[in-house]
């Protein structure tokens, strides 16, 4: 397995086990030992990426735009190794949550906007930025992937997990990823893809970069 974590993400020994970790305040449970908290890449699908050796390009203190942060597990991680982590959720709800995380992370900005309308936080994420984190339960994922390439450096990266049940829930979920990776093809030269079924079923990790 390829172990090119950035600075910032270790594998320490906590609770008698090895696991990835991050250094910051813990956020939904997860054992810690001292500054460091436990990476769960069950709850966590750049996690899940992280661990099953994906050249992730990410070197620590890079900036990023983290589409579908949710309630804050993966961004929090994010934001404990990156610089600043703009972090676009829709739903109020797990915004709320992702609110009070943001409060112990002062790189870590929530945005409450839709994924699929980059135009409406295009005054707030600067261009440039070195990556992009995309986790996002909706139909369409190629299509935010492409629509948010706008802020994306010309050597920067596309990290995205496609959930074959959010674009058809009856489709074989080769069937699914075959045609997500082919609309990104447009926008995005796709450089590495790996099944992530021992953490997330029926889920694709997409390494990509601008064309």
């Amino acid at each position: 397995m390829s172990d090119s974590l950035p600075a910032g993400v270790e594998r320490r020994e906590i609770d008698g086990e090895t696991r990835l970790a991050t250094r910051g305040p813990p956020v939904y449970g997860e054992p810690t030992d001292g500054e460091w908290r436990a990476w769960d890449p069950e709850r966590s699908k750049l996690g899940g990426m992280f661990e099953l050796g994906f050249d992730t390009g990410l070197s620590g203190g890079e900036t990023v735009l983290y589409l579908g942060a949710a309630s804050g597990t993966t961004a929090s991680h994010v934001a404990d190794f990156a610089g600043p982590t703009y972090a676009v959720e829709f739903a109020p709800r797990p915004t709320r949550d992702l609110l009070e995380v943001a409060e112990a992370r002062d790189r870590l900005f929530p945005l409450l906007k839709d994924a699929r309308k980059p135009e409406t936080y295009a005054h707030v994420v600067e261009s440039g930025v070195d990556a992009i984190v995309q986790d996002v339960a909706t139909r369409g994922q190629a299509a935010v992937a492409t629509r948010n390439a706008r802020f994306l450096a010309d050597d920067g990266r596309l990290l995205l997990a496609v959930k074959a049940r959010s674009e058809d829930v009856t489709a074989e979920p080769a069937d699914v990823f075959a045609e997500v990776l082919a609309e990104l093809e447009g926008t995005y030269e796709v450089i590495e893809t790996q099944r992530l079924d021992r953490f997330h079923e029926d889920h694709l990790g997409v390494v990509a970069t601008p064309r």
